[in-house]
């Protein structure tokens, strides 16, 4: 029997530039991204940035990072910038505390 193998893992830092703030961006990353079945993080920043880690499956996180383009309903989304960073120690997907 043959089989495709593993699904290679994906992590990458996201920051998105933008009206992203007071939108609902961050609500709606944790619900599509725990969906996707993604480990990571979302936050916003001081400089009016949103910011995120996602890890996992990497159809998965390349799907994520595709609708991040878009974002929830009131959003516009000016500049997305992707990075590799490293997998988050823990598992889910959650919001953090902005920096």
């Amino acid at each position: 029997m043959t089989g495709a193998g593993p699904t290679p893992v994906k992590s990458v830092r996201v920051r998105l530039d933008g009206r992203v703030q007071g939108v609902w961006f961050r609500g709606w990353t944790v619900q599509e991204a725990t969906a996707l079945g993604l480990d990571g993080w979302v936050r916003n920043n001081f400089d009016g940035t949103v910011e995120a880690v996602f890890s996992g499956d990497a159809r998965a996180v390349d799907r994520m990072v595709a609708l991040c383009r878009q974002g929830p309903r009131f959003a516009r989304v000016d500049s997305l910038n992707v990075a590799p960073a490293p997998a988050p120690a823990q598992r889910g997907f959650r919001q953090i505390r902005g920096g």
